[in-house]
């Protein structure tokens, strides 16, 4: 691990999700904070990056898309288990900050300051293609990869690997599940996910334009 700065264009931020998966009877999502996207130069290199932050350090500094900000933060010491680039970030701020009234608007990508992780927690969400989420949806705050362990052989073994999934309105045109996730077990092979099953228990809270 290595304490690095970075500088960049804010370009999206997106909630920082935790899935764990046992088999296919069970998909549990926590919100550990954010995910911030940004085009710029980490550790003296020219590059687009991810930087980890906490529900704390967003509700105090404020980011929002256009941003271009700074810091400093870490390597990661278990990659499999974590998207962002970098983490334990520190000394966080808008070095020219995007003060521009947000426009919400009706169609996505909705491009306005994300919300508390009890919101994300609230709301549920649907499996998203990876293909949307790196295209179309890359920019909306509905959209997240998350980190994901699959409990391969119950107490003895896990696996690790990312997931796109989607916080958005069901009514979302841009929205596309793609294929449903494979999960691995010891003895099973990998197991189809019943198709939009587990989504519709994560967001049966909320209506179609919720």
């Amino acid at each position: 691990m290595v304490k690095i700065s970075w500088q960049g264009t804010v370009i999206s931020i997106q909630p920082r999700t935790t899935v764990w998966r046992y088999k296919v009877d069970n998909r549990t999502h926590g919100h550990v904070g954010y995910n911030i996207f940004l085009d710029g130069e980490a550790d003296g290199v020219k590059k687009r990056f991810a930087v980890a932050i906490s529900e704390k350090q967003q509700q105090t500094v404020g980011f929002r898309i256009s941003d271009e900000a700074k810091g400093t933060a870490w390597t990661k010491k278990y990659p499999q288990w974590e998207f962002a680039d970098f983490y334990r970030a520190g000394g966080l701020k808008r070095v020219l900050p995007n003060d521009e009234p947000a426009d919400e608007g009706a169609a996505p990508p909705w491009l306005g300051a994300p919300p508390d992780m009890e919101t994300y927690d609230w709301r549920g969400c649907r499996v998203l293609s990876k293909s949307c989420w790196s295209g179309k949806c890359f920019k909306c705050k509905w959209a997240a990869m998350a980190n994901v362990t699959i409990e391969y052989d119950w107490g003895k073994s896990q696996k690790f690997r990312f997931e796109s999934f989607c916080y958005g309105p069901k009514s979302c045109k841009l929205y596309k599940m793609g294929k449903s996730p494979m999960v691995p077990y010891k003895g099973y092979g990998s197991i189809p996910d019943e198709h939009g099953g587990f989504d519709d228990l994560c967001t049966e809270r909320r209506g179609w334009d919720d």
